[in-house]
């Protein structure tokens, strides 16, 4: 049976294609190097706002946790977010205006040009009280979108979206109200494996419902959701309509985003990913400053796992590594010295050991920084010194 993993909402989508594309795509495809080889490539600065209440740590009882406590004090900064996205049906006929033809073909409203709606609900969670509110990217979609947010008594206020990130599947709204409940930030660095949290979120519509599980696993990446992964993994029960909900600690503090769920029914299976706090609160911060994440790039770079098999044909000793699969002439990295078929094994002096990992650390160096590339090349090794440029990333138009 094939496995799939599905992101949560009425709309199951999956965001990665094969390989990694560490910075857009180049526009001239005569641009682009290939690996010359027969082989197939492989598939803020913003101030935490004060939270409801003093946190507390849950307590424990004979039967596990007690997060009654931790409960109240943050569903209550968990929202509903519906959004609505408008478009119009493209005329496949010359005679689609005639009502004749119409009457007779059928999809009349559609025919005539007139809107179309299509819509998704997720979750989303208030970090600010004067109105801000963090999301998934594929709650909010894409285009011409409408949405709307309910929290606590405040019920289907219209949202602007502020700046999505595609990298991380984040959204940033903003509502114009002010006094709102927040859940406070918390460090994600320091969760535990089998460490309890709670998901808050509406799932299947329903608003503000809670669910207990463990920290699974940390760190995770590799699983084909977005381009930057770094994903928390629960078994808290995670469904549709939690996208864009909080996985919360002991502490009643936010240390994820409920994004994705791994599951071969749709449903939840025991498996769900969030996305850790620190990088929340990054991406955040940049959106409410730029309206978009500002990130490091070494141009188009598409890098791949290095398998026994490209190991003997690239003269690689080992496999630990990637393998530079294509890049464009004009990147920074190509300008350096980087050249398709290398074997990059090291970055700043850090082994890397999958093409996620270095996709992250590029991502994560300063702009205008130098980084230091270990590479193999014909069996030899050398280090190459590449300039870090902004990422140009087209940002989506905001309403």
């Amino acid at each position: 049976m094939i496995k799939r993993v599905s992101l949560m909402a009425l709309l199951l989508a999956t965001g990665l294609v094969a390989g990694l594309v560490l910075s857009g795509t180049a526009e001239n495809r005569d641009e682009v190097l290939a690996r010359p080889t027969a082989e197939p490539a492989a598939p803020a600065d913003q101030a935490p706002a004060a939270p409801l209440a003093a946190p507390a740590p849950a307590a424990t009882t004979m039967g596990g946790p007690d997060f009654t406590r931790v409960a109240a004090q943050t569903v209550k900064a968990v929202t509903n977010i519906s959004s609505v996205q408008v478009g119009r049906r493209r005329q496949a006929s010359p005679f689609a205006n005639d009502p004749f033809f119409q009457y007779f073909f059928g999809d009349q409203g559609e025919m005539f040009g007139q809107p179309r709606a299509e819509s998704s609900l997720g979750s989303g969670v208030v970090i600010s009280a004067d109105g801000y509110v963090v999301t998934n990217n594929h709650v909010v979609g894409e285009g011409d979108t409408e949405v709307t947010v309910t929290v606590g008594e405040y019920r289907d206020v219209r949202a602007k979206v502020v700046g999505v990130d595609s990298w991380t599947d984040l959204a940033l709204l903003k509502i114009d109200v002010t006094g709102l409940p927040v859940i406070p930030y918390g460090d994600s660095s320091k969760l535990k494996v089998a460490e309890w949290v709670m998901a808050v979120g509406s799932p299947f519509s329903l608003s503000q419902t809670v669910t207990l599980g463990v920290v699974s696993a940390l760190g995770r990446a590799n699983v084909g959701i977005t381009q930057y992964e770094d994903f928390i993994q629960t078994d808290a029960a995670i469904n549709p309509g939690n996208s864009g909900g909080a996985l919360i600690n002991s502490r009643a503090e936010l240390v994820g985003i409920n994004t994705a769920i791994f599951s071969q029914s749709g449903g939840y299976q025991g498996i769900g990913f969030a996305v850790p706090s620190n990088l929340v609160r990054r991406v955040a911060a940049d959106l409410m400053k730029f309206g978009q994440v500002r990130r490091g790039s070494i141009g188009f770079v598409e890098v791949m796992p290095l398998t026994s098999r490209l190991a003997d044909e690239l003269r690689a000793p080992k496999t630990d590594g990637i393998v530079v699969n294509q890049m464009a002439r004009a990147s920074a990295a190509y300008k350096a010295g980087l050249l398709p078929g290398d074997v990059i094994v090291s970055l700043n002096g850090q082994a890397i050991a999958d093409p996620s990992q270095f996709v992250r650390m590029v991502a994560d160096s300063p702009i205008g920084s130098t980084v230091r590339v270990e590479v193999l090349r014909d069996g030899q090794r050398s280090t190459l010194r590449i300039p870090i440029e902004t990422q140009q990333d087209r940002p989506r138009r905001r309403r």
